[in-house]
């Protein structure tokens, strides 16, 4: 029971800070379209874990997990394709931070990654709506999606060291680490429940995530601000 108040708290905190994050983002961007899709971002992030969060909270605080399983199922499956969505969109953060022209390439393998994941996510053998799914399908279909997590790794870290950029240069870092507490989960989480507290700290590093981009609105802002009064004076 402990337990059970312990993540439905931390879910409700975690949902309520990214939401509340993503509309600040929006409503107070002032146009400026890097903020305005990291609004967009937090936000599909916060509903899409939504999807899954309330009703593994409802299930914990009442009946138990049994009796939601397909509730469960639904909502693991949106929140899979939506994550896939934060990625993309995070990837176009990366494109907006440092005015990167051209290279679509890399634009095409991040939609053939995504699509491949999303793809992966609704075949049946998926086995979304029981208790104890599929352990091979859950690492299929997150292969594409590690690979599409890899290379906004790599993109992130490489750009903010060339431009020396310090606020972002952390964004690589939290994305490492959510992967990184995100894969045992996918591979041991049936074996070992206690695994699945690694869902937690990795939750941690996606509000990280958020609030770099959050965190530098603020900055830049004020730094504008501060700008545009030492004109006038």
């Amino acid at each position: 029971m402990a337990r059970a108040a312990f993540e439905t708290i931390f879910d409700i905190i975690y949902l309520s800070t990214v939401i509340t994050l993503g509309i600040y983002m929006l409503v107070k961007a002032k146009g400026k379209l890097t903020y305005i899709i990291f609004g967009i971002m937090a936000l599909t992030l916060g509903f899409g874990d939504a999807f899954h969060l309330v009703p593994r909270a409802i299930a914990l605080c009442t009946t138990g997990i049994d009796d939601y399983v397909e509730y469960l199922g639904t909502g693991k499956l949106i929140t899979s394709i939506t994550m896939t969505i934060f990625y993309v969109i995070l990837y176009f953060v990366w494109r907006l931070r440092y005015k990167v022209k051209g290279y679509h390439y890399i634009t095409g393998i991040v939609f053939v990654l995504a699509f491949a994941r999303i793809a992966l996510c609704c075949f049946p053998q998926n086995e979304w709506y029981i208790k104890n799914p599929s352990v091979e399908w859950g690492i299929y279909r997150n292969i594409p999606f590690a690979l599409l997590g890899i290379l906004v790794i790599i993109l992130f870290m490489y750009s903010s060291i060339k431009h020396k950029d310090k606020a972002f240069y952390c964004m690589g870092v939290t994305i490492f680490l959510s992967f990184g507490f995100y894969l045992p989960v996918v591979i041991w989480a049936q074996v070992n429940e206690w695994v699945g507290l690694l869902m937690i700290p990795k939750t941690l590093a996606y509000i990280w995530t958020i609030l770099i981009g959050f965190v530098d609105m603020i900055k830049t802002q004020k730094l504008e601000a501060s700008t545009v009064e030492t004109k006038k004076e």
